[in-house]
């Protein structure tokens, strides 16, 4: 209220100076960005008593550009999920359907905004975790290019996986968000293509005739589409036809490009991100199971294998993405399946948990192990009403174009009049 009481202040002023773009916003932040004087729990029961001294560079630039931070938003242990159930609190359901998981990493914030409890706000994603909630919540998220928003000084993603973005539910809104988001700073391993001006401005603009390409297989062992899922990427292809772009069909990377191996080797890169997060070893119990087994597997993971690892995922990548240069824009779906039920990921073991995990979302940590910048576009829901998320991705640098086409469809079909049930 304070913050918010400021902004009014400063608004009402008889002489103000120029206001900064986000003033009096509400933005909730996920919490694993740290928020000086706010909870920084990561989700996990031994950090239950946390709190963050000092704000990370990017709630920093949040405040300048006067956003009210309002608080932190739910999300898995460390993040390692691709559901919103954890062992602090009960578990954020999607808006559209409270008996449904939103989705994860980033479910609490999706679901707020979704819900209408803030009209944007902070996520973030190391495999997928925008773009998987704001498909299950009928949001649009933006994951942008590897080092467009740095993480300093608190964050080492020495992997290159993570980066923050927007969940809005207009794409002028993300354009807004990634405007202040996106910064640098000394020391980032590393730094995204330059874009001059402002991101807002490619809403404005019309993206032109783009070529599309699009593949629907998941090139993950048995990962098998659902008809309501199939039936809205197929709608997608026809809007953009009817929008005039050229689409094509191209062959499933995951096994043209990295010989098979892609949920492998992305499976040795997750368990050595679950086991960088600091937990003393007599709290290591009070652990979830999913992340005291990706940590288990990590410590069990010889270094070659990671080396090994990190390889064949970065030949696959130079492979792809010369494969693909001709092209403007990718499609796929988020999901395999319409958002699931709470409970959904968590009936077994940690090891069945991770294989359904990778059932539910194997289109996106693709372009995480890539960097290239990818938004799910909240176009189709399913009879049963149920959001079904289109995934557009580009390559390095490409947030204008993203965001230029996302604008186009959200013209051509608006979203932003449908409203959860109850609501």
């Amino acid at each position: 209220m304070e913050q918010a009481l400021n902004a009014e202040k400063r608004v009402m002023d008889d002489t103000p100076e120029p206001l900064p773009p986000l003033l009096g916003v509400p933005v909730p932040v996920k919490d694993l960005e740290p928020v000086a004087g706010a909870p920084l729990t990561l989700g996990s029961y031994p950090c239950r008593d946390t709190v963050a001294p000092d704000d990370s560079g990017l709630a920093t630039r949040l405040r300048r550009a006067g956003a009210v931070l309002t608080g932190k938003t739910n999300t898995p242990e460390f993040g390692s999920s691709c559901h919103t159930e954890n062992d602090l609190a009960p578990p954020t359901r999607n808006p559209w359907d409270p008996t449904r998981t939103p989705g994860g990493s980033s479910g609490g914030a999706a679901a707020a905004v979704a819900a209408r409890l803030a009209p944007v706000a902070h996520g973030s994603d190391g495999g997928g975790s925008i773009r998987i909630p704001g498909s299950a919540c009928g949001v649009f998220g933006l994951k942008p290019t590897r080092g467009r928003i740095s993480g300093a000084p608190n964050r080492a993603d020495l992997l290159g996986l993570s980066t923050s973005g927007p969940l809005t539910r207009t794409v002028a809104d993300a354009a807004l968000l990634l405007d202040t988001m996106a910064f640098t700073a000394p020391g980032d391993p590393f730094r995204a293509p330059e874009h001059e001006g402002s991101f807002l401005d490619h809403v404005r603009d019309g993206p032109g005739t783009l070529r599309v390409g699009t593949y629907s297989g998941t090139g993950a062992e048995g990962a098998q589409i659902h008809p309501d899922v199939r039936a809205a990427h197929e709608e997608t292809v026809a809007v953009l036809t009817g929008l005039g772009h050229e689409v094509e069909e191209i062959p499933v990377p995951h096994d043209v490009h990295f010989g098979g191996h892609f949920a492998e080797d992305f499976g040795t890169l997750w368990s050595a991100m679950a086991s960088a997060a600091p937990v003393a070893p007599e709290h290591e119990h009070e652990l979830t199971a999913l992340n005291r087994w990706l940590r288990a597997r990590a410590r069990e993971t010889p270094m070659p294998r990671l080396v090994r690892a990190l390889g064949r995922l970065q030949r696959g990548v130079h492979s792809f993405t010369a494969a693909t240069a001709h092209l403007d824009v990718l499609l796929t779906p988020v999901l395999t399946r319409p958002p699931v039920p709470i409970g959904h990921f968590t009936q077994e073991g940690p090891e069945q948990t991770f294989a359904l995990m990778t059932e539910f979302a194997p289109f996106t940590s693709l372009y995480n192990v890539s960097g290239q910048p990818s938004v799910t576009v909240p176009l189709n829901w399913s009879p049963a009403g149920l959001p079904i998320g289109s995934m557009f991705s580009a390559p390095a640098g490409g947030e204008g174009t993203l965001l230029a086409l996302s604008a186009q469809l959200e013209r051509a079909r608006p979203w932003t009049d449908r409203v959860p049930p109850g609501l």
